[in-house]
């Protein structure tokens, strides 16, 4: 009398195993889009840098007196756009690679006269493949 089998054999149960992996591998990828958090990610990044180096340049400014004047150890950036406000960071523009960062160009409702005034822009970055990403940060005039 033959003896019925009860269970699946060790060889059986790993190749179901590797396979599963390699359909893993191979699939996974295609179902998850980390291009898009990854563009998101930088793009408010860079907004916060904008954001807090705007405010070290008024900072400086306040100290000073004078756009283009130094303080401390910081220059005194003339900001009266979004588009400027990018001379706050280190080397005076956007980081570059895998894509580009834009700004309104619009000069600030705020004048000369009106130094402080605080100024919200939109920052957008336009990655080489994938999706539009943007974010908001905080300006802060300084004629």
């Amino acid at each position: 009398m033959k003896k019925a089998q009860q269970g699946f054999t060790l060889i059986e149960l790993v190749m179901v195993i590797v396979i599963l992996g390699v359909l893993a591998a191979v699939a996974i990828p295609k179902f998850i889009d980390l291009k898009s958090d990854a563009a998101s990610a930088s793009v408010n990044g860079v907004a916060g840098a904008l954001s807090s180096g705007s405010a070290i340049n008024y900072s400086i400014y306040t100290a000073k007196g004078t756009s283009g004047s130094t303080a401390g150890t910081g220059t005194v950036k003339l900001v009266n756009s979004c588009d400027a406000a990018k001379l706050v960071l280190q080397g005076g523009a956007f980081p570059s690679g895998g894509g580009t960062y834009t700004a309104p160009t619009a000069t600030f409702t705020s004048t000369a006269a009106d130094p402080g005034a605080v100024n919200s822009c939109t920052l957008t970055f336009t990655p080489s493949s994938g999706s539009v990403a943007t974010a908001s940060f905080t300006a802060i005039a300084v004629p």
